[in-house]
């Protein structure tokens, strides 16, 4: 499939380790081989697991270019399941991509494609269980092999297993340094035991690894403020937040959701902000407008726009939803189950009406996976319900929750 494709190996690599410039590779092998079917459908990957509305297009083209060509058995697959991700069908791609694994398992392609989208459907079982049927057919010296183990530690993490999630992630990042999903599963694993000074230290140190030409140096910088967070060190949370995760105004959605996400932790907790909110809802307004494409991201521009008291673009982006619920797509069903009533959920907090927020929130909590994310990235709404609760004098719900926060873990 790629044996006379050095820039396609290189971009495949970029991917998983999210990288360099896996586009720019993946376009020079195309500029070399314009009818190379797994280039154009890395492509389409690519464009179409970013979330955004606007890589659709490219998406589209790449599967466009891509069918034109004669494809065996396996691009097939690859090619069903991209043009799931076309028309929005999450889960039929998943379940497309599942079972291309099945059959060949050393296509790490379809096992990360796969990967990234039950993390973005929220299936945690498949997010550890996709990796763990193929990985006995891997060893360590198959190149690749460190990204199944980075894959196969973060599925570990949300499926609770931290001990093993640490060793398979430490695992990968001996075999591969520039790892960035296995480093982020790792520090996944540490958020989720409050080993915030111990996460601190290791962030540090490896920071040349994960903050250099990385797609999830946000992210990860997000990781590193959660730690000072726990650790009430407000002064560094803000620092991280003006430089790594939002001074260059990253204009990608995945980016501005980790902008959003923190302030709104310290919005809850009261802190003052300035004028910070408002260069992250600018940020979402091109996305909002536009809303209802990813029910995950509306709530993250919803944050953004109680924050920053913009209540015209909050009830645009709640009529945004409220077409989308008659949408194609698996995102009307992530938006009905979640996202919606998160997002009034939201937008009451932000008018102060504490108690529709709390009943708005109850029901969501033993389902707010259905759209996406992670534990760490979904505790927000734990968060906010206990603010709510606390700030509407539900004394006993407040205590309850903060109660189950305490357990062991």
């Amino acid at each position: 499939m790629s044996a006379n494709q050095p820039a396609y190996d290189r971009a495949l690599h970029e991917f998983q380790c999210f990288t360099g410039d896996p586009v720019a590779s993946v376009n020079a092998a195309l500029a070399e081989q314009p009818g190379f079917v797994m280039g154009h459908v890395l492509l389409a990957y690519m464009y179409l697991l970013s979330t955004e509305r606007v890589a659709v297009a490219v998406g589209r083209h790449a599967l466009e270019q891509a069918s034109r060509e004669s494809a065996s058995s396996n691009e097939q697959g690859h090619l069903a399941a991209v043009e799931h991700l076309v028309h929005g069908r999450w889960h039929a791609a998943a379940r497309v991509l599942e079972d291309l694994s099945l059959d060949h398992p050393h296509d790490a392609l379809a096992l990360q494609a796969g990967h990234l989208i039950d993390f973005y459907t929220g299936n945690a079982r498949m997010l550890r269980d996709r990796i763990a049927r193929a990985l006995p057919q891997w060893s360590p010296g198959m190149p690749g092999h460190h990204a199944l183990l980075g894959m196969h530690a973060f599925g570990l993490e949300e499926t609770s297993d931290y001990a093993a999630a640490e060793r398979a992630g430490r695992q990968a990042l001996e075999l591969e340094p520039l790892n960035a999903w296995a480093h982020h599963a790792v520090a996944h694993v540490m958020e989720m035991q409050n080993r915030r000074a111990e996460g601190i230290v290791w962030m540090r140190n490896r920071e040349p690894h994960w903050s250099q030409q990385s797609a999830m140096a946000v992210h990860n910088s997000w990781h590193l403020a959660l730690y000072h967070l726990g650790l009430d060190q407000i002064d560094e949370v803000l620092a991280l937040f003006d430089r790594p995760i939002h001074g260059a105004r990253s204009p990608l959605a995945l980016d501005l959701v980790d902008a959003s996400a923190l302030l709104w932790r310290l919005h809850l907790r009261g802190v003052d902000v300035g004028e910070r909110w408002q260069s992250v809802a600018d940020d979402w307004l091109p996305l909002a407008r536009d809303g209802g494409h990813y029910a995950f991201n509306d709530a993250h521009a919803m944050m953004a726009f109680v924050g920053a008291q913009r209540d015209a673009d909050a009830e645009a982006l709640l009529a945004a939803q409220r077409a989308a619920l008659d949408a194609a797509g698996d995102n009307a069903m992530f938006t009905s189950d979640v996202g919606q009533p998160l997002c009034e959920a939201l937008w009451a907090f932000g008018r102060a009406d504490h108690a529709r927020c709390v009943e708005l929130l109850r029901p969501l909590l033993g389902q707010a996976h259905r759209f996406g994310g992670s534990h760490a990235q979904r505790d927000v709404i734990d968060l906010t319900l206990i603010e709510a609760a606390r700030r509407d004098g539900q004394l006993a719900l407040y205590r309850g929750l903060l109660a189950e926060r305490a357990r062991p873990h």
